[in-house]
């Protein structure tokens, strides 16, 4: 058994994105003795907003690039764990222009792993399901520790590049690091370009909400608040050198998602348009998270889909201010790309 580690100080890159934000409120709300500092370079996906309101002493912000050693020798000492979150994380923009995904995945984390080098402390690597490819619709396995890697778009084929990094680092330099890989997020604060904070801001704007091909994809769906207890359980306990998969067995596909939606915001359920299919859409994720739940005991909460959906579509009703003035932005990406 590992013994446990007790981090006091910790940097969260990408904290005021979508899925680091929910983790750093997470800890300030669950663990008053840490001390967060977040950094992040407040790309269109970072939100200063996002951790608005957070106790000053307990949350500090950088603005700034992981990619930039010069600021990593500056901030890293004094911290005892970087948990890296930042990432450029869209499919479709890393289709439309793979270069920022090869700058921020690979190169950011690199960075970050010469910087914990250098300064000898804990690396948690936040990376996705996705390094793993698709499965097929029809076929009962689900992805697990030993997957082989098999990514098939640019922005899954750089979060497993980096991913790769770390291992080689932590063999070759011998790094106290831990890696998770987590099924589709979703929860407040997440971007209006992603799927179902999209339909959901397309209803409330009086825009009839859109679907890649015949919708049969199917994702695996954990609340944001489940993937921020897991990593934080990993952090503290998890083995150094291993790969823990976060899932919560929420398998759904995207049409049934989207009627979920209609019905709950008192929409007819074939109330939208189909549009062309994204180039290489994977079919299907499916997490097996049995090692994280065996090995270091944790369990998810948010386990009914359609009451965290409803709390989403709350939040998302209740936050207009939050997302109106960057979804008319994205609606013309969008619709410049044919979706």
């Amino acid at each position: 058994m590992t013994e446990a580690f007790t981090p006091k100080n910790i940097i969260v890159t990408g904290g005021c994105g979508f899925i680091g934000s929910n983790f750093v409120h997470y800890v300030v709300n669950n663990h008053p003795e840490v001390h967060v500092t977040v950094l992040d370079a407040l790309t269109y996906a970072g939100n200063l907003d996002n951790i608005k309101g957070l106790p000053e002493d307990r949350v500090d912000f950088v603005h700034g690039n992981i990619c930039d050693a010069a600021l990593l020798d500056r901030i890293v000492p004094g911290h005892d764990a970087i948990v890296h979150y930042a990432a450029e994380s869209h499919n479709d923009n890393s289709i439309a222009d793979p270069e920022p995904f090869l700058r921020t995945n690979v190169e950011g984390t690199f960075r970050l792993l010469e910087a914990v080098r250098k300064f000898g402390i804990r690396y948690h690597h936040i990376s996705t399901d996705e390094v793993y490819g698709d499965l097929a619709l029809d076929d009962p396995a689900r992805f697990t520790e030993s997957t082989p890697y098999h990514p098939s778009s640019p922005y899954s084929s750089t979060k497993a590049s980096s991913d790769l990094l770390v291992r080689a680092w932590t063999r070759t330099y011998g790094l106290h690091t831990t890696i998770s890989n987590c099924s589709n997020n979703y929860g407040p604060f997440q971007h209006v370009e992603k799927f179902i904070p999209r339909q959901i801001t397309n209803i409330l704007s009086g825009i009839r909400p859109k679907l890649y091909g015949n919708g049969l994809n199917v994702r695996d769906w954990i609340h944001t608040d489940d993937h921020s207890s897991a990593v934080w359980t990993i952090l503290t306990k998890g083995r150094l050198g291993e790969t823990y998969l976060i899932g919560a067995d929420g398998e759904k596909n995207n049409l049934d998602v989207l009627r979920l939606i209609l019905k709950q915001m008192g929409q007819p359920e074939d109330a939208f348009d189909h549009v062309k299919d994204r180039p290489g859409h994977d079919r299907r994720y499916a997490i097996d998270s049995t090692k994280l739940r065996t090995e270091l005991g944790w369990q998810p909460e948010h386990t009914n889909f359609e009451s965290g959906l409803d709390k989403t579509i709350d939040w998302y009703a209740n936050h207009q201010e939050w997302w109106e003035k960057t979804k008319a932005a994205t609606e013309k990406r969008y619709k410049a790309q044919g979706q």
